[in-house]
């Protein structure tokens, strides 16, 4: 069976973003062995699943980063976001308008169950906020991967609705402030 694996930045005091969205908060200056663990949890995934709400600036933003920035950083990450399979779960779209995207709008417990039996290799969630929250809520992520920034942001929007039991699997700290926390749900 296939896992379904979290990557979100976090604040120090548990948000993803700010009250309106702000991530001014993120720390961007990662060092090369924060760059690895990113790389090898890119290298582990063969299908992304979205929010609907994120996916515009998701698959915008690395878009215009391979056809417009080639000698970016980032290009090799941003072929492998394009190129990989997208998996948008909507109750308000009927179609897709991104390349290499379909839709999921049914039963989001029964979609992701589906989705984890199919054959391949693992999959990989990004957000937005409210979708990820509606997932751990229903305890459908195998692992999460929770970068926790060095800042601390007083309010915004959480993943985490209610107390959620967790078990940790790792923990690093990286040079350059972020420590990564991998957790499984008990």
């Amino acid at each position: 069976m296939r896992k379904l694996k979290l990557q979100m930045q976090l604040t120090a005091d548990g948000f993803v973003c700010g009250p309106n969205g702000e991530l001014d908060w993120m720390t961007w200056q990662w060092d090369d062995q924060l760059k690895a663990y990113a790389t090898e949890l890119t290298n582990s995934f063969d299908t992304i699943l979205l929010g609907r709400k994120m996916t515009d600036g998701f698959i915008g933003y690395w878009t215009d980063v391979v056809q417009n920035h080639p000698d970016s950083p980032d290009y090799d990450a941003a072929k492998i976001f394009v190129e990989t399979p997208k998996i948008v779960f909507t109750k308000t779209l009927t179609e897709s308008v991104w390349a290499n995207t379909s839709l999921a709008t049914g039963d989001l417990v029964e979609a992701v169950n589906r989705l984890k039996n199919q054959p391949g290799r693992d999959m990989i969630v990004y957000g937005g906020a409210g979708f990820v929250a509606s997932l751990v809520d229903a305890r459908l992520i195998d692992e999460l991967h929770l970068f926790i920034n060095p800042t601390a942001i007083g309010e915004g929007l959480r993943i985490f609705t209610g107390k959620t039991p967790m078990k940790l699997m790792a923990s690093t700290a990286f040079e350059c402030g972020v420590v990564v926390n991998q957790y499984g749900f008990v």
